[in-house]
């Protein structure tokens, strides 16, 4: 098990919400892979950032972390919204959805 840290662009603060989402060491990362790495870190209530979601797909490419520019980091940007939107049960904040909870928004309707 080798520790988060040895890849390169993986600090402290990362490498602690990597774990806190269940990625123990760079194995099960490289495993997992970037995005369902971040989707684990999603589910464990890291709150979204993109810079966040890019730096680890260049980190696990061996890139350094501001090296994602033009399209590549546009089509990052739609997996990364597309992620989040999931991860939030179809793309509603928290306050959203406790408003629909409550009834105060429409529920969406069912195609």
């Amino acid at each position: 098990m080798t520790d988060l840290t040895s890849i390169p662009n993986i600090g402290p603060a990362t490498a602690q919400a990597l774990r806190e989402a269940g990625v123990a060491d760079a194995e099960t990362l490289r495993a997992m892979g970037a995005h369902e790495a971040y989707a684990a870190m999603l589910r464990a209530g890291t709150r979204p950032h993109f810079i966040w979601y890019y730096v680890l797909h260049m980190s696990l490419q061996g890139r350094p972390w501001n090296d994602c520019r033009g399209e590549e980091k546009t089509a990052l940007r739609r997996r990364f919204d597309a992620l989040v939107a999931e991860c939030r049960g179809g793309g509603l904040t928290p306050i959203e959805a406790a408003l629909r909870e409550i009834g105060l928004i429409a529920p969406q309707s069912r195609s």
